[in-house]
């Protein structure tokens, strides 16, 4: 059966345009996806997966299952158990029961409920040996018997494998089967089933090359040694080689082989010696407001929220303007250099220097929220929010009764006399909850207890640089070492209504396939700060003509030295705090718009046209692609705003002024409905991904794919 090149389309409902094109016959395929991270968060993959569901249950319907591992607790709580719809599957996986292996099946409790096949890996392991015996004989990897992240991916890739032999004997050729696994510790089964000649058509991802992330953890000067790094020895002085040899074999073995971004399909070329097929990059489920002031009001409700938790941590310090406060954060997980917390850190200091030189009474509060080891909660945060509670509730005390007694005179038809309408005691109670507030030491740096406080990366920069939260400070510090809960005691908030409260995210990242940080400010309308060497701020640009006009800021830290790199950085910051609370609400209005480009209905086609490939390979016979048509995986181009001058000097102020105060000669024009229609038409045509535009060089192993 011949197939289109093109790739299937769902209509848009936002800004780009719709494809509608011919899509695989899905009733004839069966497609499984298998991830260690399926019903199991552990990292980054958890959320592919699970924003991905929807798009492609909406696709496949019924034909279309997730794989992984079982444990218990996640499936009592995430997974719906029930029987197979194809009886194919439920005989493979009898199979495996009758021979002392248990498999569950059920639906997953998310969007577009997809439907998971579980392997309990316990159950499975007096095969260990065994099946280390099989591997051995069939690509010479051998793995220690320590290290049980990797054993246990070998149990999980061998009961993979196995299911798919019964399940094909099964179908005959009666359904075609694709499998797409993600990531090493699914790499076993892709080696596995390719070793035995199972019919299937397989892709493998990488969303993050192994030995790329233990080199960057080490500081090495990564991006540009990639061409003169010996691969083996780097990886035999880590103790990973064999999960690099089976990352590689996975790599090489899959019929087609993704990465998640450009800079990493760079990263996989020279660590795993194959150039990727095709890049998918990683989206969200987007949920468009019907109104574009509905997710403003969301930002200024949970803005507040933020407000309190910052008055009760400065107590008896909150000598700035909370009105005149802007509120920066970095979050992930704690890898000092590789998330960029180090050149942060260091351009903080010196955005201070210039607020405090340009005598800015704008104020900066920095949160750092990543998890980290402590031993509870720090007693003087906890104080703070407790005199800020105790403090509400006098003043709410006092207002009443002033309330009552104002209210009793005006009845009467009389001005009450402002000086007795308190009485002694409610001054008394007043200056009570007044001394209350007074404090002999600064604002604490951190929330909770550090376990390892002297050699903390984050807190030994910070003693560095001096941001000790001091008065005389612009820009303030707040290291909160847990994830964010809408039930702790502290800032009782969800990550998602955070990130909504902030103005600025900052992920100066060296080294992150994608960072879905950046990402999931851009969905919420929030600005944000990342760089070339991830795989967001390289779609951006590849996307967008002037990222920073939609409020994405690009520090270019590949071609740029350390130094370099934190000058702009610093330089974006201090761009951002000179704007006006005008130009930062049309600044959050163009970066939601940008909200499309992030969405699965559009990146969704990437994965498509992986399966095309990779059906073309495992079945050319059946499915046909005609070599010569050109490549369908296009990607638009934003244009610059339409209201956005050509010189970047007209929309940014050149001198520091306050945030809440509209300047009179301030008549940039602009009217958001009006702008956003004009730049939906302006998008230019589709383009291949990875063609350098004429009159730039491309920098070398940078080619498309």
């Amino acid at each position: 059966m011949p197939l289109s090149r093109s790739l299937s389309m769902t209509s848009l409902s936002g800004v780009l345009p719709a494809w509608e094109e011919a899509e695989l016959p899905v009733e004839d395929l069966l497609l499984f996806e298998v991830a260690w991270e399926v019903t199991n968060k552990v990292g980054g993959i958890y959320t592919v997966i699970q924003t991905k569901a929807k798009i492609t249950v909406d696709e496949w319907g019924e034909n279309y299952y997730m794989m992984g591992p079982y444990f218990e607790h996640n499936f009592k709580t995430q997974v719906e158990a029930c029987e197979p719809p194809n009886p194919a599957i439920r005989k493979a996986m009898d199979a495996l029961i009758h021979n002392g292996c248990q498999v569950h099946f059920g639906r997953w409790l998310i969007e577009g409920s997809p439907f998971v096949i579980l392997f309990d890996i316990g159950s499975a392991a007096w095969n260990l040996d065994r099946w280390k015996g099989d591997l051995w004989e069939t690509c010479r990897i051998g793995l220690p018997y320590h290290d049980r992240e990797a054993n246990d991916s070998l149990i999980l890739g061998s009961l993979i494998a196995w299911f798919f032999k019964e399940l094909t004997d099964q179908l005959g050729d009666k359904l075609n089967v694709i499998g797409h696994f993600h990531e090493w510790q699914a790499g076993p089964g892709v080696i596995l089933s390719r070793s035995r000649k199972i019919p299937m058509a397989t892709v493998f991802t990488t969303h993050a090359t192994l030995l790329g992330r233990y080199l960057c953890a080490g500081n090495a000067d990564f991006y540009n040694n990639l061409d003169k790094f010996d691969i083996d020895k780097e990886a035999g002085e880590r103790q990973i080689y064999h999960r690099y040899c089976l990352e590689r074999a996975a790599v090489h073995c899959a019929h087609v082989f993704t990465t998640v971004s450009q800079i990493t399909a760079v990263e996989a070329s020279h660590m795993l010696h194959r150039k990727p097929d095709v890049v998918t990059p990683n989206g969200l489920n987007v949920k468009k407001f019907s109104a574009m002031h509905e997710f403003q009001n969301l930002h200024s409700t949970s803005k507040a929220r933020i407000q309190e938790f910052v008055r009760g941590h400065f107590y008896g310090h909150l000598d700035f303007n909370l009105e005149k406060t802007l509120f920066f954060f970095i979050a992930g997980r704690y890898e000092f250099s590789n998330k960029g917390a180090d050149i942060f850190l260091e351009s903080l200091s010196r955005l201070n220097y210039l607020l405090r030189v340009h005598r800015n009474d704008m104020t900066v509060v920095v949160f750092f929220i990543m998890p980290a080891k402590t031993n509870n909660f720090n007693v003087e945060s906890l104080k703070g929010q407790a005199v800020r509670k105790q403090l509400w509730d006098t003043a709410h005390t006092v207002k009443e009764k002033f309330g009552k007694k104002l209210y009793d005179a005006l009845l009467k038809g009389q001005i009450p006399d402002m000086n007795s309408i308190l009485d002694r005691d409610d001054f008394t109670i007043m200056k009570r909850a007044i001394y209350a507030t007074q404090r002999h030491s600064l604002p604490p740096v951190t929330t909770h207890n550090m376990l390892d406080d002297s050699t903390d990366p984050i807190l030994s920069n910070v003693r560095r640089i001096g941001l000790f939260n001091s008065r005389n400070d612009r820009v303030k510090i707040i290291f909160h070492p847990e994830f964010l809960s809408s039930t702790s005691p502290l800032l009782p908030m969800d990550y998602e209504d955070f990130v909504r409260g902030c103005n600025l995210g900052v992920f100066p990242s060296y080294y992150e396939p994608w960072g879905y940080t950046p990402g999931e400010c851009t969905v919420m309308g929030i600005p944000s700060v990342t760089t070339n060497l991830s795989g967001f701020g390289c779609f951006m640009e590849e996307h967008v003509s002037d990222p920073a006009a939609y409020g994405v800021y690009i520090v270019d830290r590949r071609f740029r030295s350390p130094e370099e790199s934190c000058k702009q950085l610093t330089q974006f910051m201090f761009s951002f705090c000179q704007q006006s609370l005008r130009q930062r609400i049309i600044q959050r209005n163009r970066t939601e718009r940008l909200s499309d480009l992030l969405d699965w209905k559009y990146l969704g086609r990437f994965y498509i046209h992986a399966r095309h490939l990779a059906l073309n390979r495992a079945f050319p016979d059946k499915f046909k692609i005609d070599p010569m048509a050109p490549l369908k995986t296009e990607g638009f181009r934003y244009p610059r705003p339409y209201s956005v001058p050509p010189s970047p000097s007209a929309s940014i102020h050149s001198t520091p002024h306050h945030s809440d105060v509209e300047d009179d000669d301030d008549d940039e024009p602009y009217d958001e409905d009006e702008e956003a229609e004009r730049d939906r038409l302006n998008i230019k045509a589709p383009f291949v991904l990875g063609i350098v535009p004429e009159g730039k060089n491309k920098q070398p192993e940078e080619s498309g794919n």
